[in-house]
């Protein structure tokens, strides 16, 4: 993921979420979507939005790729 140097709110992150939730687990949106209701810090909050973003258009290897850090940043 390339470096940006916006700040994405928890409403962008939950918005960006509901636009990939079709391409992603069901498992891993709920995951994700538990993480958010809890207070996150806003480097959290923008790895997360750099994961998700245009996940749809991610091969299969870079899908896995960035579940496996989404993994990581759930803890």
């Amino acid at each position: 993921m390339g470096e940006c140097k916006l700040d994405h709110s928890v409403e962008d992150v939950q918005k960006k979420l509901a636009e990939q939730s079709p391409f992603l687990p069901q498992e891993k949106v709920e995951q994700l979507r538990a993480w958010l209701e809890t207070k996150q810090s806003q480097e959290g909050l923008n790895e997360l939005f750099h994961l998700l973003k245009k996940y749809d258009l991610a091969t299969p290897e870079e899908r896995a790729l960035r579940e496996e850090k989404m993994a990581l940043l759930l803890g």
